[in-house]
């Protein structure tokens, strides 16, 4: 019984992975830890769940990419109606065009551990009319860090602490509290780099 409410919590997480680069508010890195902390005593299942994580990620990426793409018309659109979504689009299209290889590199990285980073990003990216190819091997870097971050924030907190509410809480406070941290300091730099 254990191990079948094990396969939904990890099927769960899996899903709102791949949904959270369409709808940014999905908890999927709660979930995440969560699925880590209900598998965490079963060999492999950690690293198994790193890996289902990174492909839901990437897959995200991929689907909104195309949906930014086939759905211009309507992205326009939508654009036309939220002047700060827009704004922010442009200023990631224009970094990314800016900015040297590395550079670009790390700002998708970055843009994973940022709420609502990773939507904007892979819209800027849908929306440009550049290649998406480059963008490709990022995410998939992208989408291993991040995975390999969440796996072992849920998986070191499973260990230190005896029961798994605290752990959940521990976990996921920290991931917020690091995700928050990298907001700041993203918005910091902004406003550095505009004077």
């Amino acid at each position: 019984m254990a191990a079948i409410g094990s396969s939904w919590i990890c099927a769960l997480a899996l899903f709102a992975v791949l949904g959270d680069a369409l709808l940014p508010f999905i908890p999927s890195g709660t979930l995440v830890i969560l699925a880590v902390l209900k598998t965490a005593q079963i060999n492999g299942a950690p690293l198994m769940l790193g890996l289902g994580v990174a492909v839901a990620s990437f897959l995200g990426d991929l689907l909104l990419l195309h949906l930014a793409r086939r759905g211009a018309p309507m992205l326009h659109r939508r654009l036309a109606r939220r002047p700060k979504l827009a704004a922010s689009v442009a200023r990631v299209q224009d970094a990314l065009v800016e900015r040297p290889h590395g550079a670009a590199a790390a700002m998708v990285v970055i843009a994973r551990f940022v709420p609502a980073g990773r939507t904007v990003l892979d819209v800027a990216i849908g929306h440009s009319p550049a290649h998406p190819h480059r963008f490709l091997h990022w995410s998939a870097l992208a989408a291993l860090i991040w995975a390999a971050y969440i796996v072992t924030l849920g998986w070191l907190n499973s260990h230190w602490f005896n029961t798994a509410w605290l752990s959940l809480v521990v976990s996921c406070a920290a991931a917020t509290a690091i995700s928050t941290a990298i907001a700041r300091i993203v918005r910091r730099n902004r406003r550095l780099a505009a004077l």
